[in-house]
């Protein structure tokens, strides 16, 4: 473990999200969220999640109760060799002992706190801690219900009948320097992010397209994948149901065992 843990540091998460992408080859990571882990049987689930192939924890929420997000990357890094890359819902889900922090500009807001504001109290942070910083355009999409993520942020979501706003926002952080696009329905979303508006991003910007929010099938996450997403994310739905985990990764792994043709489930 401790040469995988090696091979993480020197090859930095942004190089390899963006090789992965230049390569067409897609990850799988899973959202972890501290007030919804039970730390009994995690280490169980953590050593199932390295064996079903998962590439990223991310670790954090919108709204967090309980603050044990040390405790759970203090477990990510004991019983797996998978990196921790934090997911913030504010300055104060920081935590240096992530391997890397998302660092979150909501450009499908207006809310200023959430687009330059949080970030200037964080940046001296960040800069001590040594910690990886992805820069990433984080977009909200309409999902048939109001999130945790929609309310807590103060935003409008980006309707999801309009892929050509969404693609000219990404475009707009991309040329504003933002490393990555994430495109978020939201926790508990009864849809996740439409097919079209996934494609209209990956096709108007060369930066990784993160994609979370309402995956909790192989279809789901098969239509994500096809239409260009390079990492999808699944948070809620393993919570409920464990067995959506190898689903996912059975999925994410015919996508990149045989890029030339892309199996769906039935004909595997």
């Amino acid at each position: 473990m401790t040469e995988n843990r090696m091979k993480t540091e020197n090859h930095k998460i942004a190089d390899l999200l963006r090789t992965r992408r230049n390569e067409k080859r897609k990850s799988f990571a899973v959202l972890l969220d501290p007030d919804k882990v039970d730390f009994v049987t995690f280490p169980v689930f953590l050593e199932f999640a390295e064996k079903q192939g998962v590439d990223f924890f991310l670790v954090g929420g919108s709204l967090i109760t309980n603050y044990a997000i040390d405790q759970l990357i203090s477990a990510i890094h004991q019983y797996t060799s998978i990196p921790a890359i934090l997911f913030p819902g504010n300055g104060l889900h920081i935590h240096p002992s992530a391997d890397a922090i998302l660092f979150l500009s909501l450009i499908s807001g207006r809310n200023p706190e959430l687009l330059i504001g949080q970030h200037v109290i964080a940046a001296p942070l960040l800069r001590k801690s040594g910690m990886e910083v992805l820069p990433t355009g984080y977009m909200i999409i309409e999902s048939g219900r109001l999130t945790t993520v929609s309310y807590i942020s103060n935003t409008t979501p980006m309707p999801r009948d309009k892929p050509m706003i969404a693609a000219c926002t990404a475009m707009a952080g991309e040329l504003l320097g933002l490393r990555n696009i994430f495109l978020d329905a939201g926790s508990g979303a009864l849809y996740p992010v439409p097919a079209d508006i996934i494609s209209a991003v990956s096709k108007a910007v060369e930066v990784p397209i993160i994609v979370g929010g309402g995956i909790n099938s192989y279809e789901k996450a098969y239509s994500a994948l096809e239409a260009g997403a390079d990492v999808v994310v699944v948070g809620n739905g393993i919570e409920e149901n464990p067995e959506i985990l190898p689903e996912i990764s059975a999925c994410v792994k015919a996508f990149n065992d045989h890029p030339e043709k892309v199996y769906w489930k039935n004909d595997q």
